[in-house]
């Protein structure tokens, strides 16, 4: 679960907030002024979150590396032509479901 908290009450209820996520692996989404500006996590969460990070840059470098040599307008249309390809498979799977309720369920 999610619980979402002023920064001012996130300060006035530290302890409890804190037993929140280790005793029980909720989350806690801490907002100042209204916007979020920080989320406290379990620590098992939060090394898979970098542990994602880590693989997500490695794929975002190989994917440079194999596009350097590629000229940019050719690149974007490659990735368009792949994005509409993809899009079109999974019309022919679902028709008449959208790809974000598609992968809801």
């Amino acid at each position: 679960m999610i619980t979402q908290t002023s920064a001012v009450n996130f300060r006035q209820n530290l302890g409890e907030m804190l037993n929140q996520v280790q005793y029980r692996q909720d989350s806690v989404l801490i907002s100042k002024d209204g916007k979020p500006v920080a989320a406290l996590v379990d620590a098992r969460l939060f090394e898979r979150i970098r542990r994602m990070q880590g693989r997500f840059d490695a794929l975002c470098q190989r994917i440079e590396t194999g596009f350097a040599t590629v000229p940019q307008a050719q690149g974007l249309a490659e990735i368009e032509a792949a994005i509409a390809a993809e899009r079109q498979a999974m019309q022919k799977h679902a028709p008449g479901t959208s790809a974000i309720s598609r992968k809801a369920n």
